[in-house]
């Protein structure tokens, strides 16, 4: 027999036949198991004893039933009638005592056990079969004490969760740390919005999510159903439909399958969702654009892979695909105007494929996903559209092109340092209403870097003592710079643009040389004094 199953241990599964006959009180027996081996994991509900030639009216299905043999009939007809009667009530196994009548089983029993599927075990030594009802008797009704606690735990975890107001991810969450399964919520077209996976990668959960759920089937209630054995329960309020929560199994070899806590942790699941959607505004399919979004612009997810997954499962395509990233900043926004919902929609509507969801107060990230030849910027351009006819002040900001998912990080970093080159109120470019990384010169760059100690301390130490001169003595020497610098170093347009004369001119360019330490008629040194005079009038319009 094997010696691994848990025998004087607290069960958290159905017991079964095979931990009966590993039971000591049993195995003194030297139990052989002639037929049925494979079906060893059938739950026992009860044991019986007998003695009577039709035991099977006084059992009701799931009985181990123990025997000496004494009442089996002579004739093979008699033997196949007497199996027939436990098959068809459905009793676990037949355990006979090989001992008083028989010291061999009855080649028909064995066969007609074996047609029916019914586990047939033998024991070569006497058994006290009232010690072995009692000892099986205390576990059952030990285990059922058991479920019963853990069921009260499983549903005053969920209340807890109900009670403090807790999302559907810490719903989702919660259902697969208690379980020790993946938990999948799923929309009615069949995407994937929240996955907490348990013995397993979310890449391998969720690969050909859609094609695997639809091919599992609606399902009106709880069960385990499909080709893969999913445990799926409807997600619902007042008789609508918004989704379903679904269980993995766990692979072959790593546990049983679905037992009653599975289905009360899933039903308890399906509950908890349905008070977090009242009581959690935001539609469901925002939180989980959100959310992923949120994953791929930090790299939080476990790998490429299973950002793939994630992604795929909620629409959007991942093989031979390019993507964009745009930010668009609407700054303080009317709550109830809900502008995630309204640009998903306009662009759902344009035929564009994407993610849309907040990454800060007042930003929102979107991925647009393009077939290989699709141009994007007619879709940006209908985007910027939506974006200032709800916030005229509305920044567009966009990142590059790229051909693999793991790269929509760079892109979306790139549309962000365009954001944060953008001051309030930037002009457009003349031909689109949107800003891109070629924009970006250098008082862009600048503002950019306005916050940056360094490029404080660089303006301060190539003009400060230009600007202090001015401000004691009431000249205008910078605006002198200035003319000068745009004029590239041209005296007779400087001295026009500034309305003074060429001798006046040389005195003020001189005595700019002389307070800044500088060379006015060299390049690099000229650059210099440009890039700080542009650095000082961002820091001032700040």
């Amino acid at each position: 027999m094997n010696d691994n199953h848990p025998v004087g241990q607290e069960l958290t599964r159905p017991l079964t036949v095979a931990d009966v006959l590993a039971l000591p009180v049993l195995s003194a027996g030297q139990p052989q198991v002639v037929t049925g081996a494979p079906l060893l994991d059938r739950p026992v509900r009860w044991v019986h004893i007998t003695e009577l030639t039709d035991p099977a009216s006084f059992l009701k299905g799931g009985e181990l039933v123990l025997t000496t043999g004494m009442p089996l009939p002579e004739d093979a007809a008699g033997v196949r009638r007497y199996v027939d009667e436990l098959a068809d009530v459905g009793a676990a196994a037949l355990v006979i005592e090989l001992v008083r009548r028989y010291h061999r089983p009855p080649d028909a029993l064995v066969e007609a056990c074996r047609l029916r599927g019914l586990p047939l075990v033998t024991l070569a030594k006497d058994v006290n079969f009232l010690e072995v009802t009692q000892v099986v008797h205390a576990l059952l009704l030990g285990n059922q004490t058991d479920a019963l606690r853990r069921t009260q735990r499983i549903h005053e975890a969920f209340t807890a969760l109900t009670l403090r107001g807790a999302g559907p991810e810490d719903v989702v969450r919660a259902a697969a740390e208690i379980s020790g399964r993946t938990v999948v919520l799923e929309n009615l077209v069949h995407q994937a919005l929240i996955c907490e996976p348990s013995g397993r990668t979310v890449e391998e959960a969720l690969t050909d999510w859609e094609q695997r759920s639809r091919a599992t089937g609606p399902g009106a209630h709880t069960a385990a159903c499909g080709p893969e054995g999913w445990l799926t329960t409807p997600v619902e309020y007042q008789g609508e439909r918004w989704g379903r929560a679904v269980m993995l199994p766990a692979r072959a070899d790593e546990g049983p399958a679905f037992g009653p806590e599975d289905i009360t942790v899933l039903e308890r699941t399906a509950m908890a969702l349905t008070v977090a959607r009242l009581i959690h505004p935001t539609r469901w399919e925002r939180t989980a654009h959100r959310n992923v979004l949120r994953e791929l612009v930090e790299q939080r997810h476990l790998s490429p892979q299973d950002a793939g997954a994630r992604c795929a499962a909620l629409g959007l395509p991942t093989h031979r695909s390019r993507y964009v990233a745009v930010l668009v900043d609407l700054g303080p926004q009317d709550t109830e105007s809900d502008p995630e919902s309204r640009i998903f929609q306009e662009l759902r509507t344009a035929g564009a494929v994407s993610l849309v969801g907040e990454l800060a107060p007042g930003r929102l990230g979107i991925l647009l996903a393009l077939r290989p030849a699709e141009p994007w910027r007619p879709i940006v351009e209908r985007l910027s559209g939506i974006a200032l006819g709800m916030a005229p002040k509305a920044v567009v900001s966009v990142g590059s092109e790229v051909t693999d998912l793991r790269d929509t990080a760079r892109s979306f970093r790139e549309a962000a340092r365009v954001a944060e080159a953008t001051p309030p109120g930037q002009p457009l470019p003349p031909d689109r209403s949107f800003h891109e990384l070629s924009d970006i010169g250098l008082r862009r760059l600048l503002y950019a870097l306005r916050e940056d100690p360094r490029i404080q301390a660089y303006t301060e130490r190539q003009l400060g003592r230009l600007v202090e001169y001015d401000t004691r003595h009431g000249t205008d020497l910078l605006t002198t710079l200035r003319h000068y610098l745009d004029a590239a170093g041209n005296k007779t347009v400087a001295a026009r643009r500034g309305g003074l004369a060429r001798e006046t001119l040389y005195q003020r360019l001189r005595t700019i040389e002389r307070l800044l330490a500088r060379d006015l008629e060299s390049g690099d040194q000229r650059t210099e004094l440009h890039a700080a005079l542009t650095a000082l009038d961002v820091l001032r319009a700040r």
